[in-house]
């Protein structure tokens, strides 16, 4: 269980969670290693999509009750709730007839959001192949995650994991594969019609941002009892979180790096940079006063707009703890990365390139990584603590800190190292933290920083 409150649980729903209703579809990228290319889905190599009603039988997933003895078997009806984050993933394709979505789409001028290439790659499946019983209108439904079932759906029957992965079945439970798929669409990738230029955000479209816990915890449609922990082991949420961050920050130096993607007309992809560093009030008169904050994480001159950093704040809080002799080098190359910005296109290439190298070494070293009780304290104490807090001088790296420490606090929770009690008691701490990042045309550094500060220290009290 995850001890969100109303009010801190509201807040992700539209804020960071708000994405999933608009950009929900999941394509199968299960390669990790760092290649010439910059990621792509592999949808022309997706097995056939056979659709949700393939999975939908009374023996499978599609009971009205929760009674199955090795799985729920109410999935389905989990991925349909209409009023839950849960059930996001079977809205994708029906939101894109709302009002909204028709508003973004003729502003882009490309007709109907439910036609267009541009929505399409995140709003319904990209498969390639489609059997007779697949709907477009189910939205994101299984195959989406879990590849195109026509090699494994008779495998999985027998209800044997390690043979249905072998048969192509996709391995979620591994946080790298979950995170390089979840990615395809939260985050983006360079097929499909899965990138999120500025100018669809400029249209109307919500800012991309990703936790893969936190989004992995809003959309499990599973529980992890003693049979899940026999087939797969249970779920380590820091494991998750970490190896997110890693990925995360992989994926979008690896879009960056694409030259079809780096650039829109004469001018950069603003995309890839800070909102809020551009988005700020212009004040114009003689006694000037700068509306930003010096950042020791971006050594860039002033006036240049920084790169979205949001991931490589919260990596080097984990790095710093969980992998200290990757940390260095990692926070060596991300300055490094912020510096070449500035020089020109080659340059800034080039460094995001080793900071990739850097960002998959770490997410490696946390695939297997057991994170302790101590470990877990001290990861919420860095994010919180002078070497790191100076960066969060905007938005978006100030919301995913927050996230992070109600991550980390839930994975104590979950973990049995806290009682759960006892951290419930404190979610007004976290609620205040929330409450910080509520409003993004509101967000300021300084109340944000002490509002993170003491519900770290509030935590730490759980020792």
């Amino acid at each position: 269980m995850r001890y969100f409150s109303i009010q801190a649980k509201g807040w992700i729903q539209w804020g960071a969670f708000g994405l999933c209703a608009l950009m929900a579809v999941i394509a199968i990228t299960i390669g990790f290693s760092i290649q010439e290319t910059p990621a792509r889905a592999a949808l022309p190599n997706d097995a056939t999509h056979l659709g949700v009603a393939s999975c939908s039988g009374s023996t499978c997933h599609g009971r009205s009750e929760a009674d199955g003895k090795i799985v729920r078997q109410d999935e389905i009806m989990r991925w349909q709730e209409a009023s839950s984050p849960t059930g996001a993933h079977s809205r994708a394709f029906a939101i894109l007839s709302e009002p909204r979505s028709q508003q973004i789409a003729r502003r882009l001028g490309i007709g109907n959001a439910e036609t267009a290439p541009m929505c399409l790659g995140c709003h319904a499946e990209n498969a390639s192949s489609r059997g007779p019983r697949y709907q477009q209108s189910d939205g994101i439904g299984c195959e989406a995650c879990h590849g195109g079932s026509a090699n494994w759906i008779e495998v999985h029957k027998l209800g044997n994991h390690a043979n249905s992965v072998r048969a192509g079945l996709v391995p979620l439970e591994s946080p790298k594969v979950r995170a390089s798929v979840c990615l395809d669409c939260h985050y983006g990738s360079a097929d499909g019609g899965q990138f999120v230029n500025h100018r669809i955000m400029g249209a109307g479209h919500p800012r991309i941002s990703f936790e893969l816990d936190l989004f992995s915890t809003l959309m499990q449609h599973h529980n992890e009892d003693a049979d899940y922990a026999q087939r797969k082991g249970l779920t380590s949420n820091v494991r998750v979180w970490a190896v997110g961050q890693a990925m995360a920050v992989e994926r979008s130096l690896s879009l960056y790096s694409n030259p079809s993607l780096g650039t829109e007309g004469a001018f950069p992809e603003f995309t890839f940079f800070d909102c809020h560093s551009c988005h700020r009030r212009i004040y114009d008169s003689q006694n000037f006063t700068p509306t930003t904050l010096d950042n020791p994480g971006r050594p860039i001159p002033v006036g240049m707009p920084p790169y979205n950093d949001e991931n490589m704040i919260m990596l080097s809080a984990a790095a710093r703890v969980a992998a200290p002799a990757l940390a260095q080098k990692f926070e060596a190359d991300s300055r490094a990365f912020h510096a070449a910005i500035a020089k020109d296109r080659a340059s800034a290439v080039a460094a995001a390139n080793r900071l990739r190298g850097s960002a998959a070494n770490l997410a490696s070293t946390f695939q297997s990584a057991s994170f302790s009780r101590a470990q877990i304290f001290a990861i919420i104490d860095t994010i919180s603590s002078e070497a790191i807090s100076p960066r969060f001088t905007d938005y978006e790296g100030s919301a995913q800190a927050v996230m992070a420490v109600d991550t980390l606090l839930n994975a104590l929770v979950n973990g049995g190292m806290v009682n759960g009690s006892s951290a419930a008691s404190i979610r007004g701490e976290i609620n205040r933290a929330y409450a910080a990042v509520r409003d993004p045309n509101d967000y300021r550094p300084g109340e944000f920083r002490r509002a993170l500060g003491s519900a770290a220290r509030t935590i730490r009290t759980l020792r």
